[in-house]
């Protein structure tokens, strides 16, 4: 059984990880697909839980938060060669985001062969559970600094500002936080 690396020692290797992935002959095609694939973001209770959130403004800032995400991911499972321990704590939004590059497989996998990181990303195995001075803080503060407030939203903000989402949807008629709702689409 491997035993999870320091956050010294998975900053340095995320690190590693993402200048590997910003040089990369393919990159400027991988982020350009991904942020125009936000035609089809359609979480309820993703991005939506940022405030005043704008695809516009927001997607660009996002898409480096999500790298560097997967950056920690793929540096813990690099340090331990274990996709459980890999899946740190990460903030809804910032999750969300990994969803729509990995939304890019055949893009991503030639930048993750070249580059020589493991892509971990697994949604039943995934910790939405992210809390400030975590594992995952502390591990990016060593590597880039300190996250943005407006894209690392500890779990107990994320679940208030969901309750005020989920309320909201229900009164135009979208029941359990968007995902479902009684609309017939019948011609008049």
């Amino acid at each position: 059984m491997s035993t999870m690396p320091t956050p010294a020692q998975t900053a340095t290797r995320a690190k590693a990880v993402l200048a590997a992935v910003l040089a990369d002959e393919e990159f400027g095609a991988f982020e350009a697909a991904t942020l125009e694939y936000s035609s089809d973001w359609q979480c309820f209770t993703g991005f939506p839980v940022i405030e005043r959130w704008s695809l516009d403004t927001d997607k660009g800032p996002l898409f480096t938060e999500g790298l560097r995400a997967l950056a920690l991911k793929a540096a813990v499972f690099g340090l331990t060669g274990d996709e459980h321990l890999a899946e740190v704590a990460v903030a809804v939004p910032v999750d969300e985001m990994t969803h729509a590059m990995i939304a890019q497989p055949q893009l991503f996998a030639r930048i993750a062969d070249r580059t020589g990181f493991k892509l971990i990303h697994q949604t039943d195995q995934e910790h939405t559970d992210y809390e400030v001075g975590d594992f995952t803080h502390r591990a990016y503060r060593l590597a880039w600094g300190e996250p943005p407030a407006r894209y690392w939203l500890p779990k107990g903000e994320v679940d208030r500002r969901v309750t005020i989402l989920t309320e909201r949807y229900a009164a135009i008629g979208m029941d359990r936080a968007g995902r479902e709702h009684d609309i017939a689409f019948t011609s008049a």
